[in-house]
């Protein structure tokens, strides 16, 4: 990934943060020595953290999920060597296009042009299965809750039959992700003056719906960035 200096953001709780608000990843993996063609999958990844641990490396946390059993995937990294694969996670932060005209540069120089704002992370892991119907049942426990909790009445797996929760555990397989290193990526701005920053701003908080929530959530990026 290209990465200016001034976009690259290492705050590991900014990352962190933006893994949890958009847990719906991009799981990308290859074949043996490179041979199969890189594949993608996309899934909702739980992220879990532990108090600070004696490294660097425990810090960053795990990544768990579950995928369908007829899904290639599980296969696939239970047959790489030692039934651990290397994948890279790429979680999706809000974005924009940013047009020219919100740059009050534009009235004195003219000298502007478009641009995208947004901020990305990619988990550089260790992927490993997890055939464990327990391992599963609380993986999918913790990323319903995580959705769930601010709902008025939250959804809970005991609300459906546990006969039928039973036969959707058995369904699926678990992934687990020991990330190994991270790096953000949030394009923000940052190369252009004060006032155009806020010019940017300000555009992207008058736009309305249906843009509107995704340009709040980077506006206050922005704000965070400096």
């Amino acid at each position: 990934m290209y990465l200016p200096s001034s976009f690259h953001e290492t705050r590991l709780e900014v990352l962190h943060a933006l893994m949890r608000a958009h847990p719906l990843a991009t799981l990308v993996t290859g074949g043996a020595l490179g041979v199969d063609p890189l594949d993608a999958d996309h899934l909702p990844l739980s992220l879990i953290t532990q108090p600070a641990a004696n490294t660097a490396a425990d810090d960053l946390g795990v990544l768990r999920a579950h995928v369908a059993r007829a899904n290639p995937l599980w296969h696939k990294v239970a047959q790489a060597p030692a039934g651990v694969m290397d994948v890279l996670a790429i979680f999706h932060g809000p974005e924009a296009y940013v047009t020219p005209s919100w740059y009050p540069s534009k009235a004195d120089t003219g000298k502007v042009v478009p641009t995208w704002n947004y901020a990305v992370v990619h988990a550089h892991g260790q992927a490993r299965v997890i055939d464990d119907p327990a391992w599963v049942r609380a993986q999918m426990h913790t990323l319903t809750h995580h959705q769930e909790q601010a709902r008025p009445t939250p959804w809970q797996m005991l609300d459906a039959p546990s006969e039928y929760i039973e036969r959707m555990v058995s369904a699926v397989v678990g992934i687990e992700i020991t990330i190994t290193r991270l790096t953000g990526k949030f394009k923000l701005s940052q190369n252009q003056t004060a006032s155009n920053r806020a010019g940017v701003i300000h555009g992207l908080e008058a736009e309305t719906a249906p843009t509107q929530g995704t340009n709040e959530a980077l506006t206050k990026l922005m704000r965070n960035a400096g």
